[in-house]
């Protein structure tokens, strides 16, 4: 890879696989399946694809949280997309989100009929309306501010992930620019937030609502150095009233059940990677999955 001082841009940009650093086997500058693969179907209406990436994360948390207020009909079934693997560019997948990103939901009420959905966002505003506007204010200033949020972190979060995450923690090269550009981008959004927070308990108002459920994957990990490693390089203890907002959040039952979901990483009781029905936290954990394997495959005594 050339030193980043010392290059010039061609007249004509070109692909090269080799400067990909983590992700190289599965970015590329074209749309579309790479292959041919269906997707399951489970048994519930909603069938969610996606993996325990932030982005992830807020459609798991709203249907366990929808499943809270009572919604029987958002149980669902979310299989696992390792994205890692090019899994997103399955045939399947591929027919539900055209742009072969996590998550995707495909909801299967009229079998004959199902509705694609794709976009966090999208999917968040689709569940919410789908349950009778459950965490998001029907009409007025309330929906306007809530709706506000959620956009912003739509349109804000790219500079934390595909920025400075990508720049700091799996780039093949530390660009001093390119950390200093987006650490201070990233810096500059949780003042944003830390100013909101000092006026209210949660970011859209006195309600939790889906800006909550959208904001608090990504940045309330961030504040408190669960991302990227770089808790300390941010320090992200200065932003206090994220942090009080943060852990405030991560205290709800369905936030804690929805971080589980198509998780692969971390603690292996953390992990659940597919989930098809609520007891499944109970016994379908990766450290009872495991556990049992290792007593089946021990000779008996």
């Amino acid at each position: 890879m050339p030193d980043s001082s010392t290059y010039t841009p061609p007249a004509i940009w070109q692909w090269n696989k080799e400067n990909g650093g983590q992700f190289a086997s599965i970015n590329r500058p074209v749309a579309g399946a790479t292959h041919d693969k269906e997707l399951p179907v489970g048994r519930h209406p909603l069938q969610l694809y996606s993996l325990g990436t932030p982005n992830g994360v807020k459609v798991t948390v709203m249907l366990e949280e929808l499943l809270a207020l009572g919604h029987s009909g958002a149980e669902y079934d979310a299989w696992l997309i390792r994205i890692n693997e090019g899994e997103q560019f399955g045939s399947g997948f591929v027919s539900v989100n055209p742009n072969s990103k996590i998550p995707a939901l495909l909801d299967r009420t009229d079998p004959a009929n199902p509705v694609r959905v794709f976009e966090s966002g999208a999917i968040l505003m689709y569940l919410s309306e789908k349950f009778g506007s459950a965490f998001l204010p029907k009409d007025g200033a309330a929906r306007a501010e809530c709706l506000s949020w959620l956009f912003w972190q739509m349109g804000s979060a790219p500079f934390v992930g595909g920025g400075f995450g990508h720049f700091y923690a799996y780039a093949p090269v530390k660009i001093e620019y390119a950390i200093d550009r987006y650490a201070m981008e990233a810096k500059r959004q949780l003042d944003v937030l830390n100013q909101r927070l000092a006026v209210t308990e949660y970011v859209a108002g006195d309600e939790y609502t889906v800006a909550d459920i959208a904001i608090w994957p990504w940045y309330g990990l961030l504040v408190k150095g669960q991302a990227y490693n770089a808790g300390e390089f941010l320090q992200v203890h200065e932003y206090t009233h994220v942090v009080r907002w943060a852990e405030q959040v991560a205290k709800r039952p369905a936030v804690q059940r929805g971080r589980k979901v198509n998780r692969v990483n971390g603690d292996l009781a953390s992990q659940l990677r597919e989930r098809h029905d609520a007891s499944d936290f109970d016994t379908k954990t990766q450290d009872k999955i495991e556990a049992a394997a290792a007593a089946a495959s021990s000779p008996a005594r």
